[in-house]
């Protein structure tokens, strides 16, 4: 069963809270937590959870990897 948005942002913030979190993987949640929540204040009506590349295309819409051509 594919989570959604809300869900992928309560397992980060509940794994943030766990002492045990190694530094690297903390460094992982906390930039992963940012982008999720700068994806859903764009996106607001979004519930699906979205790709990495949906977050980095929302953080990045001029990368060459985010544009879309029109057949």
């Amino acid at each position: 069963m594919k989570q959604d948005i809300n869900q992928h942002i309560d397992r980060n913030r509940d794994e943030l809270i766990d002492s045990n979190v190694n530094s690297q993987r903390r460094r992982f949640l906390e930039s992963e937590l940012e982008s999720l929540i700068k994806y859903k204040e764009t996106h607001p009506d979004a519930t699906t959870d979205p790709t990495p590349l949906d977050l980095f295309c929302n953080e990045n819409p001029e990368a060459p990897e985010c544009r879309i051509y029109e057949v």
